[in-house]
């Protein structure tokens, strides 16, 4: 099954022709899901800081009696970095 064609366009490639920073995003998950970790890092170096930053989202909002506030905040910075420093090496 070609999952390649359900995938959700890039608005800022379309528009402007220019990637954003979560372009890769949606194929890398994907690579990931096959199994190809490495791919998955190639495609998009933030694949593994932004499922791990979703994550504790996941849990702040399903555990209210924890305070989650700066596990969220340093994963996003992780996370901003890693997308920052993909999307140089990208391009």
């Amino acid at each position: 099954m070609d999952l390649e064609k359900y995938m959700l366009p890039c608005f800022s490639k379309t528009l402007f022709g220019i990637e954003c920073l979560g372009c890769g995003f949606q194929r890398g998950f994907l690579l990931l899901l096959q199994g190809d970790f490495g791919g998955a890092f190639e495609m998009y170096p933030a694949i593994f800081t932004t499922l791990l930053f979703l994550v504790i989202l996941g849990f702040n909002v399903i555990d209210k009696n924890r305070n989650y506030k700066k596990m969220i905040i340093s994963s996003a910075v992780i996370n901003g970095i890693f997308m920052i420093v993909g999307y140089y090496f990208k391009h």
